[in-house]
C-alpha cells in the first residue's frame, strides 16, 4: 500500500488543491516555496517529486505549472464531476479507436476497491480480452489493475495502444525497437520500429482480479 504523506507533504498537497480550486491552475514551485516558507523552489521540487512517487500528483516535465491531480484528470476524461461519488475504480470495457481510455463511454461500472489496494496505486481496471497472456494467469474476463504511466521498464506488463488498438503484453525494448510479447506460445510477438510506427503506453499492470469477481492476485 502507498506510504502515507508526511505532514510537510500534506501541506504542499493541500496548497496545490487549494490553488487549483480557487484559480483553476496549479501553483509554480516558487509560489509553493513562498506560501509554505521554503528557502528555495528546489525544496518545493523535492516535495513534489515525493508526492509524485506516492501517486497523489502527476508532474508534467518542462512546464512551470506542470502539476496534475489524478482525480481531476479522471474528471476531464469522463466528464464526471470530482464531487460525484465514483464508488471505486472504473472498469474499462471495449476501448474505441483513438479515444481516451478513461472516456465515459468506455466505463462499464465501478469496482468498490480503493486505488491504494495496489502498489503503485491503480487508476482503473481493464477487462481482459483473449488469451494472449494466459501462461502468467491473465485470462479472458479478468480485470487487470492498471497504474497510469508512460514510464515502463523491460519485463513489465503494459497496456499499449498501437494503431488505435489497445493490447495487454509484456514490454521489451532495444534501441528503436519494441517488442510486445504474449505469454502464450500460440500468439506471435508484436515488433514495433519506433521510427516508423507510433506506440503509446497507457499504463502498467499492478494486479489482477480473477474473473472480475473480486479475488485479487498480485
Amino acid at each position: 500500500m502507498t506510504r502515507p504523506l508526511t505532514p510537510r507533504q500534506q501541506n504542499v498537497y493541500d496548497f496545490i488543491v487549494k490553488t487549483m480550486n480557487e484559480l483553476g491552475y496549479p501553483p509554480t514551485r516558487a509560489e509553493i516555496a513562498r506560501a509554505l516558507g521554503f528557502r528555495s523552489p528546489n525544496a518545493a521540487e523535492e516535495h513534489l517529486r515525493a508526492l509524485s512517487k506516492k501517486g497523489v500528483i502527476r508532474m508534467i516535465p518542462g512546464t512551470s505549472r506542470g502539476i496534475r491531480l489524478p482525480s481531476q484528470e479522471l474528471e476531464e476524461t469522463t466528464g464526471t464531476s470530482a464531487g460525484e461519488p465514483h464508488n471505486g475504480l472504473p472498469i474499462i470495457g471495449e476501448v474505441a479507436a483513438g479515444s481516451p481510455i478513461l472516456a465515459a463511454a468506455h466505463i462499464d461500472r465501478y469496482c468498490p476497491l480503493a486505488p491504494d489496494y495496489f502498489t503503485p496505486r491503480a487508476d482503473y481496471l481493464l477487462r481482459v480480452r483473449g488469451l494472449s497472456m494466459r501462461d502468467i494467469g491473465i485470462l479472458e474476463g479478468d480485470l487487470l489493475a492498471v497504474h497510469r504511466t508512460n514510464r515502463v521498464r523491460d519485463g513489465q506488463i503494459v497496456v499499449a495502444r498501437l494503431d488505435d488498438e489497445v493490447t495487454v503484453k509484456r514490454f521489451r525494448r532495444d534501441g528503436h525497437t519494441v517488442w510486445l510479447l504474449p505469454e502464450n506460445e500460440e500468439f506471435t510477438p508484436i515488433e514495433i520500429d519506433l521510427r516508423q510506427q507510433e506506440l503509446e503506453i497507457e499504463g502498467v499492470g499492478v494486479g489482477v482480479i480473477r474473473g472480475g469477481n473480486g479475488q485479487s492476485l498480485h
